[in-house]
Parts: C-alpha cells; sequence; structure tokens
C-alpha cells in the first residue's frame, strides 16, 4: 500500500474514525483504524463490534493494500502534522509517514485478526442533516450515564409514517423533540433505542456536512437490532439498545398546568449560574415565582447563601420550586429560542420548558420535562 493524501482530509479521516475507538478495547486489534486502499479512494475505518465507523477520502494511489495501525496514535501524529501533502506507505511489519520533513514509523498490527465491518442495514428513510443533529443534540443531554441502567442511556427513536419523534430520560428529567423526516415507507411505523453518546457524536459529525443523512435500520430480537447513518463519505452503524421494557415516559408530561412563567433564556442561564455558586453539587436553587417577576436562590441558614432577582412574565398563584441548577441550564441552553416558557401544576410536580419567541408564543416540537426538588424552608 502506497498513496499520498491531502493532510486536512487524512486528519479528519482518522480523527472522526478514532474517536469511537474504546479506551480499553477487549483486544489489541480493536484500537486500531484500517487503513485500505482500492481504485484511488483511502476507507479508515474503526470496529469495536458495537459501533463501526467508516470515511473514505480520495487519495493518489501508487500500490492497493492495507494497514492495521493504532487509532489514537495516528490521530494525535495527523492532526500535528505541518500543512503538506502526506506520503504514507506500508513496509514490512511498518507504516511509514512522511509530511514536508517530518517522518513517522508506526508498527502494524495484522490485518486478517482484524473483524469484518457489518454491512449497512437497509434504508429507511432521510433527514435533514443540520435538522437532524440540532435536534439530536436537544434530547441527548437528558440521556442517562449509568451504565448499570443502559436503557436509561439511550434515545428512543420513534418513526410514525413522515413524522420522527426522539425522547431520552435519566429519571430526572426529560427531553422530548419531534420533526418531519423523509420515510422511504410512509406507513412505517417503528421504534428503536439507540445509544445516547454514539448518535450524538454521528450527528454533531454529519450536521455540518449539510445535505441530508440517510436513516438505515434492520430491527433484530432484543437488543439485536442495527441502526446506520450515512452522509457524505461517512457512516457509521451501531448495535441498538434492547428498549423493549422502554417506560411510557409521554405519559409524565401533564394535560394541563396551573401557572406559568415566560423568562428570557440567557439572562435566566446567567442568573442561575451566578446563584448556583455557592450551592453544594446536590443543592437545589430555588426558583419563586410572583406577579413581580422571579427571585432565584440557594444556600441554607448556615453556609454561603445568593438571591437574584429578575423579570419574568408570571400566570397563576405564586409559587416557590427547587431545581437541580445544572439540569436546568441544560435544558435552557438546548431550547434554541430567545425566550423560555415554563409551566407548572404545583412545587411537587415537574415542570416543562418550551422554547418561545421574542413575543412569547411557544415554537411547537421541543419540551423538556424537569422534576423539582422538594425543599423544606
Amino acid at each position: 500500500m502506497k498513496f499520498r493524501v491531502e493532510r486536512d482530509a487524512l486528519a479528519d479521516a482518522v480523527a472522526w474514525t478514532a474517536k469511537s475507538l474504546p479506551s480499553r478495547p477487549s483486544v489489541p486489534v480493536l484500537a486500531g483504524v484500517m487503513l485500505r486502499v482500492t481504485d484511488g479512494r483511502l476507507q479508515v475505518s474503526g470496529f469495536d463490534y458495537e459501533v463501526s465507523s467508516q470515511v473514505s477520502v480520495e487519495v493518489q494511489a501508487d500500490a492497493d493494500g492495507a494497514a492495521l495501525v493504532s487509532g489514537r496514535l495516528l490521530a494525535e501524529i495527523t492532526k500535528a502534522l505541518p500543512a503538506k501533502p502526506v506520503d504514507i506507505a506500508a513496509v514490512g511489519a511498518h507504516l511509514e509517514l512522511v509530511c514536508g520533513s517530518a517522518r513517522f514509523t508506526l508498527p502494524t498490527m495484522p490485518v486478517e485478526d482484524y473483524p469484518s465491518l457489518p454491512e449497512m442495514p437497509s434504508s429507511a428513510g432521510t433527514v435533514d442533516a443540520a435538522g437532524f443533529a440540532a435536534a439530536v443534540a436537544q434530547v441527548a443531554i437528558a440521556a442517562g450515564r449509568d451504565e448499570t441502567l443502559p436503557m436509561m442511556t439511550g434515545v428512543r427513536i420513534e418513526l410514525n409514517g413522515s413524522s420522527m419523534a426522539m425522547l431520552a430520560t435519566d429519571r430526572y428529567r426529560l427531553a422530548m423533540r419531534e420533526m418531519e423526516w423523509n420515510p422511504d415507507d410512509p406507513d412505517i411505523s417503528l421504534n428503536s433505542l439507540v445509544p445516547a453518546k454514539t448518535l450524538n457524536d454521528t450527528a454533531k459529525t454529519l450536521g455540518p456536512l449539510g445535505g441530508s443523512v440517510t436513516l438505515a435500520l434492520s430491527q433484530g430480537n432484543a437488543g439485536e437490532g442495527m441502526i446506520g447513518f450515512a452522509g457524505g463519505t461517512r457512516r457509521t452503524t451501531s448495535r441498538l439498545l434492547d428498549g423493549a421494557n422502554y417506560p411510557p415516559v409521554r405519559s409524565l408530561f401533564p394535560a394541563s398546568h396551573n401557572a406559568e412563567a415566560r423568562v428570557g433564556v440567557a439572562a435566566l442561564v446567567e442568573v442561575v449560574r451566578r446563584v448556583a455558586l455557592v450551592a453544594e453539587r446536590t443543592t437545589p436553587v430555588l426558583l419563586s415565582f410572583s406577579e413581580d417577576g422571579l427571585v432565584v436562590e440557594a444556600g441554607g441558614t448556615e453556609e454561603a447563601r445568593a438571591s437574584e432577582a429578575m423579570e419574568a412574565n408570571f400566570t397563576g398563584e405564586a409559587l416557590t420550586i427547587g431545581f437541580n441548577p445544572q439540569y436546568l441550564i441544560d435544558g435552557l441552553q438546548n431550547l434554541g429560542a430567545p425566550n423560555a416558557l415554563l409551566s407548572f401544576v404545583d412545587a411537587f410536580k415537574p415542570a416543562v420548558i418550551s422554547p418561545a419567541t421574542e413575543n412569547g408564543e411557544i415554537v411547537p416540537g421541543y419540551r423538556y420535562l424537569i422534576m423539582p426538588i422538594r425543599v423544606t424552608r
């Protein structure tokens, strides 16, 4: 194998593929990226039996072939190279990389020991890349990070005709985003549970490429299905989580509310951040709403305390409600709108945050539910 490639194209391809490699692989070859040259194109691949990543790059090829090298090391090297064409050649049990006057010799691993990448599942439809990336970011923040509860670490994707809904929860908050997409089968009705980290990383990478993302699905037995995403020259596949017993989380959204407040997102985020400086990690911030506006406070009688008043357009009976400050900030920052509409039943039931325009009108499609923390005052 011998080829020349542009430095930026190589660095992007290797960085993207190496990102999904396991930090502690079960076998050494899974820490590698596969470089394979055929017909003037370089394919850079990574696979850990759960997630596969593949991207192709145009190269000037002198000889076809394949080599398997440490993904993280190659990613660090290509990122640090000068902005010049890169010459790569497989020589015996080594890979030689030359860029300008920089020369690296890397050991290779046996290509024949590397597992075959899974085939891309059959296409289910396409979705706008930028819109999909934004929607995934809004939902993935609410997914759990506790690996002992794998079901909570996923994003549930519900496909019904031309409507796509994504939901995620860690039991303390719930995010739901609904959007339009272009199904291959107009009568499609499918649900799948995708690992949130994989979905978020993939969407974040494919979004800036523009155009559309192809969504591919194959449903196996519980926990055996696979989902694939393709955009531009990149494709990713991931095993699905077992979502057979995923809780009916939509029912958590209250059917009606008794009070609501409209506040500026940027202002509220700033105030919560400032006031939360005196709060311990598990201490809530208190939001006291009345017709006079909003007062945000944190801290107790013995330790440091903070409070700050700000404008809010509030209707309903005055109430004080406590939230985890980081969960509140996460929801506000992902609204994608200048204002937030906070809807309350009472101080002990979940509150719902929705995006609102400058005029205070609700922007449909996204809702973020957050559980209150009971506070004794």
